[in-house]
């Protein structure tokens, strides 16, 4: 498996690879992208190569997720992730973008328990991520966390929200299910929607919803933009997370992943091909899966 094109060293993108006078992806892009109609790619990034080979092949966001607790630290959830490992990798992921000259848009989890306490502890922790090069913070849940997202907010710290499967209140949630499938659900997934982007949120992680919900909920809001993950095709973008696309995660794919690795002679040609498949919406479909 090459991460780079044949004959170059490891960690060297080919000047062929180099981001070629692209503009800084930013929240006005976004809303550009959203407004003609082009889907978003986020992808997860935890280290400076492949920061820089997702950034070459055109992804748009990169998201220091607390995933790194299982893909990278081997746990069985993201709940031991700490804020100094979360701005280790976000650090190292900014230095990947800086040192190819970079451009995407840089999100950072806010990992389980360092906004829960109150508003002031989550600015405190948002503060030492958005030092670390994060652009703007991720947090999970709705209702009470919307006080929350205003408060960041107002403060100037961008806010994406993240609302259906949790992955830091799994264990409540009864494990990786579907979520909003009753009546009753998807309505508080609708109108938790509506107060996050109210809240300020310019961005909002839809997981494990059923594609109808997610595209109603995509079409309801207007300054707030979805990006799905096992939510159909009908979100504004889409995520993975890096090692699931590539085949090389410690345990059991979810059954909306697809590996893009399959058929490709190096990882920024998958990453490529993820991007083509999102844009051109062949990637994903609208089955509802469980994990």
């Amino acid at each position: 498996m090459s991460i780079s094109a044949p004959g170059t060293p490891y960690g060297t993108l080919p000047a062929a690879s180099m981001p070629a006078a692209r503009k800084p992806v930013s929240l006005p892009r976004l809303a550009e992208m959203r407004a003609r109609g082009e889907k978003i790619t986020m992808l997860t990034a935890y280290d400076a190569t492949f920061a820089a080979v997702a950034d070459a092949a055109g992804v748009e966001c990169l998201l220091v997720g607390d995933s790194l607790g299982m893909v990278c630290q081997g746990l069985s959830s993201t709940v031991g992730v700490s804020l100094e490992n979360m701005a280790y990798h976000m650090e190292s992921v900014s230095r990947g973008l800086r040192r190819s000259q970079g451009t995407a848009w840089l999100l950072a989890d806010l990992p389980f328990g360092t906004y829960h306490e109150s508003k002031e502890q989550a600015l405190r922790n948002a503060a030492v991520l958005m030092r670390a090069g994060a652009h703007m913070v991720k947090l999970e849940g709705g209702g009470w966390t919307t006080e929350t997202v205003h408060f960041l907010v107002e403060r100037g710290i961008p806010v994406c929200a993240h609302l259906g499967l949790t992955p830091q209140t799994v264990h409540s949630l009864g494990g990786y299910r579907v979520q909003g499938k009753s009546d009753s659900s998807a309505q508080i997934l609708r109108e938790q929607a509506i107060e996050l982007e109210q809240a300020g949120a310019s961005l909002l992680v839809l997981e494990m919803v059923p594609a109808d919900l997610s595209a109603e909920i995509t079409n309801t809001l207007k300054t707030c933009h979805t990006i799905g993950i096992g939510a159909g095709n009908g979100t504004a973008g889409q995520v993975l997370v890096l090692h699931d696309m590539l085949g090389v995660n410690l345990g059991k794919n979810a059954k909306f992943v697809r590996n893009f690795m399959q058929g490709q002679e190096s990882v920024q040609a998958a990453f490529e091909a993820y991007v083509k498949a999102v844009k051109e919406g062949s990637f994903p479909d609208n089955t509802i899966h469980a994990w």
